[in-house]
């Protein structure tokens, strides 16, 4: 099996689905709620995009180097958003996860916390990563601030790295957790995770 073959990442606050076609309704109307595609710092789809959207990330699947993810919400039953997996270095392995929006009702609660703790399990415990990346757009002070609430070592700014959707170009903030501070982070996640959502 490959190493990014699709699979469902579940827990009691958020399943994470493999992103297939039949989300494209869904996830337009999780984009919907606050009008996510006019955010310069967002890959979420526009209306009537989320097809093409959709195929590119199965694109990057098929190269073997991503795997995509609509994110449903337990509670509700819902879609509300996407993340995935890409950048895959199967040589060490590296991975970074990103890509990642949420409707505008999720964002700031405890369903980025349940993503990421997902995601960083996978990665670590099923994948053997010996480090995970994130990054972000130099003026995404949120995402930033977010990533770091994760337990995430800020490694520096890639200046001039590459173009936004508008062709301004963006400095982009890595990121990263290694393996060796999986069970610190782990816990960390984990107790935030009980006060968000509780």
């Amino acid at each position: 099996m490959p190493p990014l073959a699709p699979l469902y990442l579940q827990d009691d606050y958020v399943v994470l689905e493999p992103m297939t076609m039949e989300h494209a309704l869904a996830l337009e109307a999780a984009a919907a709620d606050g009008e996510l595609w006019k955010l310069w710092f967002t890959s979420a789809p526009a209306p009537g995009e989320a097809a093409a959207y959709i195929a590119k990330a199965l694109q990057g699947h098929a190269a073997g180097h991503m795997l995509p993810f609509a994110i449903r919400e337990k509670t509700t039953g819902e879609i509300i958003g996407s993340t995935r997996f890409y950048d895959f270095v199967a040589e060490l392995p590296r991975i970074a996860i990103g890509y990642t929006w949420y409707a505008k009702r999720w964002q700031k609660s405890h369903v980025n916390t349940a993503c990421k703790r997902l995601l960083l399990q996978h990665a670590f415990e099923s994948l053997a990563c010996v480090a995970v990346e994130f990054h972000t757009d130099g003026r995404n002070l949120d995402s930033q601030r977010a990533i770091e609430r994760l337990g995430a070592h800020r490694d520096g700014v890639l200046r001039a790295h590459k173009r936004r959707p508008d062709g301004t170009l963006r400095d982009t903030v890595c990121y990263s957790v290694i393996a060796s501070e999986w069970p610190d982070v782990w816990r960390w996640l984990s107790l935030r995770l009980e006060r968000l959502a509780g």
